[in-house]
């Protein structure tokens, strides 16, 4: 048997305050989901990605990781120098220790988001999401993608017909949570052409049937080249996208919800969430509810 190729791990030393957007910077610019270990002896965090192809390391890539220090430091947020680190480690040494830093996540009642691995029983009446990290980014374990999963838990009416739209869907774990709560249709498109391939992937490991006329339709589309006119209407709106997109889309955004629809609106940093707020107050939203964890908030939504 051939030995299998390693992987290149990824890593940068941050700050407390900046842990998660510099993950959040991780999963976007590398498009698999980081990994956050926190030192409890030295008390450091270190963000990390795992990649099986050594060629992503490229100056482009140097590059945007750069300009996303930048940016973070342009919000306020220190992270600390900008040491990013890139070693060859064995998979096998990987694959366990990449194991312990997930575990089984509820969600309201009704719903359970855990790794293949984990063999945890659902309780009674409780939906299972089965979603193994580092395919793409979005497990539930970021504070942006388990405000949307508490809200699309909390929104939903049994025995009533709801549906729900995933704008930038990543993994599709809201996609298949929703199709597990009972929304139908559900839709959703993300403009990352691995995003979408994994989170279909992601959906027939949760034996959820996708494409036109069934349950989940999963898209590659980019939402600036959307129409805003004649398209379908939904009752719940998940946006999880960089705020400048959410402010610069908002039309786009608002011309897929219904009159009485919830538009949820996530992976907002705490200092971006005020103009954002605005924006969707001016166009005739008002706020019902709002999540917040280290340094980001999410808002849910509804028309006045």
């Amino acid at each position: 048997m051939m030995p299998s190729s390693p992987l290149l791990k990824i890593s940068a030393p941050v700050s407390a305050q900046a842990a998660d957007a510099v993950a959040e910077l991780f999963g976007r610019v590398f498009g698999t989901s980081p990994i956050l270990y926190h030192d409890a002896r030295t008390n450091r965090i270190t963000v990390s990605v795992y990649l099986a192809q050594p060629s992503v390391w490229r100056d482009e890539i140097r590059a945007q990781l750069d300009m996303g220090w930048s940016h973070i430091r342009e919000c306020g947020l220190h992270p600390g120098p900008a040491r990013v680190t890139a070693k060859k480690i064995a998979r096998e040494d990987w694959a366990e220790s990449w194991k312990r830093h997930f575990h089984a996540m509820e969600f309201g009642r009704s719903l359970l988001v855990k790794p293949s691995w984990i063999r945890r029983a659902p309780k009674a009446g409780q939906q299972v999401v089965i979603l193994d990290p580092g395919l793409s980014f979005g497990t539930g374990q970021h504070p942006t993608t388990g405000f949307c999963l508490e809200q699309i838990v909390a929104c939903r009416q049994p025995g009533t017909v709801q549906s729900l739209l995933d704008i930038g869907t990543g993994s599709g774990i809201l996609a298949i949570a929703a199709v597990k709560l009972g929304y139908s249709p559900v839709a959703a498109f993300d403009f990352d052409p691995e995003s979408v391939r994994v989170a279909k992937a992601n959906a027939r490991v949760n034996t959820i049937r996708i494409g036109m006329g069934r349950t989940l339709r999963i898209e590659r589309r980019d939402l600036t080249r959307e129409p805003m006119r004649h398209v379908q209407k939904y009752d719940i709106v998940c946006a999880n996208l960089i705020h400048d997109l959410l402010i610069a889309e908002r039309t786009r955004i608002l011309s897929r919800l219904k009159s009485d629809g919830i538009l949820l609106l996530s992976g907002i940093l705490r200092k971006q969430f005020p103009a954002v707020a605005r924006v969707y107050r001016q166009a005739g939203l008002r706020l019902l509810c709002k999540g917040a964890k280290n340094e980001w908030q999410s808002g849910a939504f509804k028309r006045k």
